[in-house]
């Protein structure tokens, strides 16, 4: 089996290609939906992925493996300036794995970002957001402090919010020993929805709110339909059957899915919660959700900075070595929270 690196390689070389030619590669034709137009690259991937076994019909410990190899071909490169070390920091039940990074000309009037990484509950290591920690440590030009939180199906719901919300406490409360001010809370899909939904426990509890959160392709209504559950539906890499597995796997079996620990978007009052970036991927199922989120926080009156990315789809955080859009959303993204640091 060729290496991560010789993999990488063949990717970048591959996705590289013409779009034409990556679209005849693919079936032919333009992904058009919604409105939309699918990046070629990820025309061409999802391409690929149709000859994989659906992940509904696969035991989460494959499903691990195989995201492992997947991501690690499409990967971004660490970035420049940004050095990191592998470190740990105190979850609900103990000692989790983390990551912490930091640039090399850190501001220190910035907070910490506490990041919490995508894969519905059950997926996920601290590899899956490496590269984007390291774009959101340079260009916010702050530190970020990765949490490898418990996954069910082995530690179900609410297992993996708790460990977040004991990390980004713990976080906060040292973030001096980081070189920081304070402290920040982000995620990408069930990371981003944790991210939500501490920003309300703390809320709840009357503590003082993160200096910012960032809310990527979050999942925010775990109980309601939208319009794009069906238009993408069939999307890749985030289709419906596989939300179903990640439910499946996540939830407990009496668990509410109106709990808002689950829907943050349950919540009727959203207004002194901390100031806000959300982004959205165009073909992803929980767009929907995503923008609701957004639109609902503005309307409680809190700072919110909203993007789609109409030609990306889920998971694009994980795509920046392979897909120029990607790469080119994460930064403008990092740079939008770099502005609500800068109070912007």
């Amino acid at each position: 089996m060729a290496s991560a690196a010789a993999q990488r390689l063949a990717a970048r070389a591959l996705l590289s290609l013409p779009a034409p030619l990556l679209r005849l590669m693919a079936g032919g034709g333009v992904v058009y939906k919604g409105g939309r137009t699918l990046d070629p690259r990820l025309q061409f991937l999802a391409a690929q992925g149709r000859g994989q076994p659906p992940i509904e019909t696969l035991s989460p410990e494959e499903v691990r493996r195989g995201e492992t190899q997947a991501l690690g071909a499409v990967s971004g490169d660490l970035e420049p300036g940004v050095r990191w070390e592998a470190t740990s920091a105190p979850g609900a039940a103990g000692e989790i794995p983390a990551r912490l990074y930091r640039p090399e000309d850190q501001d220190p009037a910035a907070p910490l970002m506490v990041w919490a990484h995508m894969g519905g509950g059950v997926i996920g290591t601290l590899e899956t957001n490496h590269a984007f920690c390291s774009v959101l440590a340079r260009i916010t030009r702050a530190p970020v402090l990765s949490v490898d939180y418990r996954l069910a199906p082995e530690h179900r719901f609410p297992a993996g919010l708790e460990d977040t919300l004991a990390a980004f406490r713990w976080g906060r409360d040292h973030a001096a020993q980081f070189g920081a001010r304070d402290a920040a809370i982000g995620g990408d899909s069930m990371g981003a929805s944790f991210a939500a939904i501490l920003c309300q426990e703390l809320k709840k509890a009357g503590e003082p709110q993160p200096v910012a959160q960032l809310l990527i392709y979050p999942c925010t209504d775990v109980a309601s339909e939208s319009p794009s559950m069906t238009t993408y539906a069939d999307a890749f890499p985030l289709n419906r059957p596989m939300m179903d597995w990640f439910m499946g796997h996540y939830l407990t079996p009496d668990a509410d899915p109106a709990d808002p620990r689950l829907s943050p978007l349950k919540v009727a009052d959203l207004s002194g919660l901390a100031p806000a970036v959300v982004a959205t991927a165009g073909f992803d199922p929980l767009v929907d959700q995503g923008e609701a989120y957004a639109k609902a926080l503005t309307a409680a009156g809190v700072t919110t900075r909203y993007r789609c990315y109409d030609s990306l789809c889920h998971a694009f955080t994980a795509f920046t070595g392979a897909v120029p859009v990607a790469d080119a959303a994460c930064r403008e993204i990092a740079s939008l929270v770099r502005g609500l640091y800068d109070g912007a």
